[in-house]
């Protein structure tokens, strides 16, 4: 077994696993204490490394494509202070970090893992029921259902809409992005037969982030809604094409098509009813698919 004890927190690896343990000084960042400790399998991990510096060294972890549902939901956007695998080492304890080092990627090498994208994720994701308070809303999920709810710094057309409720069954991605720069963050759902492109400050199924303390904790419940959705390498055997010699699908017939123009009615109407579109925009496109029908 090998261990390595520091303020910034405490690696151990049993020769199976890596039990990650955040410390409890107050430099590190309240997104790794809310996560808690990971336990990474072996074979989830790509590689390990030990980085030297003047002061300060450190080791980072890194994973198989796939292999956890925070990576995939963050897009690996989670800065330095927030990100889980990665460890300060203090000068005087070099020699620890290298040893650990060398032990873990001996073990790589004995039980020959590939570091090639998993298909199927080999971490958990956070634990649910989780509810976050962040920028202009509140994000809560019990595992089956995302509810949104919006403070007094809501923009009062995505407001007006009340509170939101998504099924887990009508998400098809998750996402969340920092706040960088001037640039705003946000937490976003993508709705099945109701995509949009709208601003988060409007988009009815997104919160806006504004690069405060809190913001990092939604990527907690990007993480928990991503590892129940399916695993992106199973979406995108969904969505690979089929063979040539394979039989064409039917034609659509002219009942699918206007029903596919009635949902789109809706998805337009509710649109318009939270603000996401102005009443000439409203207009246009409803005059647009009744042409069509």
């Amino acid at each position: 077994m090998a261990e390595i004890i520091q303020k910034d927190g405490t690696w151990v690896f049993d020769g199976e696993a890596l039990r990650l343990t955040p410390g409890r000084d107050k430099n590190v960042s309240l997104f790794r204490k809310t996560l808690g400790e990971l336990v990474v399998p072996l074979g989830a991990l790509a590689g390990i490394s030990f980085e030297q510096g003047k002061k300060a060294g450190r080791l980072r972890l890194r994973l198989r494509d796939g292999a956890d549902p925070l990576l995939h939901a963050s897009g690996g956007r989670l800065t330095e202070p927030h990100d889980p695998y990665q460890l300060l080492v203090e000068s005087d304890r070099y020699g620890v970090a290298e040893y650990f080092t060398d032990e873990v990627r001996n073990a790589l090498l004995l039980d020959q893992v590939p570091a090639d994208p998993v298909d199927a994720y080999l971490l958990p994701g956070p634990a649910v029921p989780l509810s976050v308070s962040a920028g202009d809303g509140t994000a809560s999920f019990d595992g089956e259902r995302i509810r949104l709810e919006w403070n007094w710094k809501t923009e009062d057309a995505k407001a007006a809409a009340g509170a939101r409720v998504l099924g887990l069954t009508d998400i098809t991605a998750v996402e969340w992005h920092p706040a960088v720069g001037l640039e705003n963050g946000h937490l976003r759902f993508t709705v099945r037969n109701a995509p949009t492109k709208a601003p988060p400050k409007y988009d009815p199924n997104a919160v806006e982030l504004w690069g405060f303390k809190k913001d990092p904790l939604m990527a907690l419940v990007a993480a928990a809604v991503q590892a129940r959705l399916p695993h992106p390498a199973a979406a995108a055997d969904v969505r690979r094409p089929e063979p040539a010699d394979a039989r064409p699908a039917l034609p659509a017939t002219a009942e699918d098509d206007h029903d596919a123009l009635l949902r789109r009615l809706r998805e337009l109407g509710e649109l318009h009813r939270t603000g996401v579109l102005t009443d000439e925009e409203f207009a246009l496109a409803k005059q647009a698919i009744l042409k069509r029908m």
